[in-house]
């Protein structure tokens, strides 16, 4: 399964490797690809979308789920 999520407050490279972290953290993540500005979309197996909104949340930032 694919989600994609618009993130907000990612300024820097380091708020990408940040956000990237929290979410290769959540089990059931295969692969994760986080770019500036907004943009997360995450390759999972398992993984709710609540609990990879609540890790970025956890990483000091805001998601919503975006449509595929």
């Amino acid at each position: 399964m694919v989600t994609n999520l618009r993130i907000t407050g990612m300024t820097c490279n380091n708020c990408v490797r940040h956000v990237g972290e929290a979410l290769r953290g959540v089990a059931g993540v295969t692969k994760v690809d986080v770019a500036l500005p907004d943009r997360a979309t995450v390759e999972h197996t398992g993984a709710s979308q609540d609990a990879l909104v609540a890790a970025v949340e956890s990483a000091g930032y805001e998601a919503v789920t975006q449509p595929a």
